[in-house]
């Protein structure tokens, strides 16, 4: 599991509708705002020394470009135009800044529009940044025209690049997804049949009962209507998951986890040197079987997280507190990250598994990096909407 801070459910959705988080966003202005300045801005006050009016007014323009990149991300296409005519306008200025230099900004953008748009979009754009080709030409004959050319090309085709390596990184979150959830009805389903096995033995019980000892009836019955609430808590998340497949059962799932048996997972994780304390707060042996069984699984994964991509981590606190609503789960290590991670949201499976089994019994979870070093993850998790 890729340790990151960001939420990939948002993080995805606004890529896929070719949007960016502010922080990437801010980023991406002061990258480009930073090339430009110190890549054209330089060219133009070395090519502009001496031509007087023409220096401020070149200038100027340059300043338009860096001021029209914030808003790439958001508007590439009109940020492009902007940056294009813009650039043609300071070539035309300074013949001594070279076409290609001069449409700096105008090919990072077309790098982000190409990066965030539909492919379609993205090559009317690239046609439209070939058509000052003649003049690339003029300027500086076919040398010129072959780097004009290169230039453009070459930022079109980082984006792409760019653009398949977030549509992997989305298929593979939601490949996780899918594989999470019918791994989470599957758990489900046993719950579920032994509840209900449960009530169908209580249901004999009272029959043969109810006349002799009517209040040892009443016990059942009360019993099977504590076992029906729960058995529908589970099937609200069975109906929310994928359908698992006949025959997929797994050994041992049988023997459903539970947080009763988090001393023997902590114990696991305290056999490859590493020391876990473990903290409990009112009672969990009530929990509905869906929450009791989504806190264990978000603390095996994050144990599974600190083992993989905790550096140096030699503790790891546990942390499960009851407060009659909900159950909060707390996962803390003092390890630190990994070098040579991509980074990536979504980059491994289980964040997304996390978040998904706290989204699917209507809780939330958040897992990041502590100011103070080290790792948590917590997720709280209500009681009352599986119940």
């Amino acid at each position: 599991m890729e340790r990151s801070s960001r939420e990939p459910d948002d993080v995805f959705a606004g890529e896929a509708r070719g949007e960016l988080p502010p922080r990437a966003e801010r980023a991406l202005w002061w990258g480009s705002a930073g090339l430009v300045l110190g890549v054209l801005g330089t060219a133009v006050v070395v090519a502009g020394a001496e031509h007087g009016w023409r220096l401020p007014v070149a200038l100027a323009l340059v300043l338009v470009q860096v001021a029209a990149s914030r808003w790439q991300a958001r508007l590439p296409v009109a940020v492009l135009a902007v940056n294009a005519l813009t650039g043609l306008g300071v070539w035309a200025l300074l013949p001594e800044v070279s076409l290609t230099g001069a449409l700096l900004a105008a090919q990072v953008t077309l790098c982000v529009l190409s990066a965030t748009r539909p492919r379609r979009m993205s090559v009317w754009a690239l046609a439209a940044m070939c058509l000052p080709a003649p003049l690339a030409f003029a300027a500086g004959g076919p040398g010129g025209l072959a780097v004009y050319l290169l230039t453009v090309v070459l930022a079109w085709t980082a984006g792409q690049w760019r653009r398949a390596q977030r549509e992997r990184t989305r298929a593979e979150a939601r490949r996780a997804v899918v594989e999470e959830r019918a791994r989470i009805a599957r758990e489900v389903h046993d719950v579920v049949a032994h509840t209900l096995s449960v009530m169908v033995i209580q249901a004999g019980a009272a029959d043969d009962v109810f006349t002799e000892r009517p209040e040892q009836a009443r016990e059942a019955l009360r019993a099977i209507e504590t076992g029906a609430r729960s058995a529908l808590g589970e099937l609200r998340l069975l109906l929310r998951a994928f359908r698992p497949e006949a025959g997929q059962d797994e050994p041992g799932e049988r023997l459903r986890p539970s947080l009763a048996r988090l001393d023997e997972l902590a114990d696991t994780v305290r056999a490859t040197g590493i020391t876990v304390h473990v903290h409990r707060d009112g009672a969990t042996d009530t929990l509905p079987a869906a929450v009791d069984l989504a806190a264990y699984r978000i603390v095996q994964e994050a144990f599974t997280n600190t083992l993989r991509h905790a550096a140096g981590a030699d503790e790891v606190s546990v942390r499960v507190t009851a407060e009659g609503e909900c159950v909060k789960v707390s996962v803390v290590d003092n390890g630190r990250t990994r070098q040579g991670g991509s980074g990536l949201v979504g980059a491994g499976r289980g964040l997304v598994g996390m978040k998904e089994r706290a989204r699917l019994v209507g809780g939330s979870l958040r897992a990041g990096p502590r100011p103070g070093g080290g790792f948590e993850v917590a997720a709280r998790l209500p009681v009352e909407d599986v119940s």
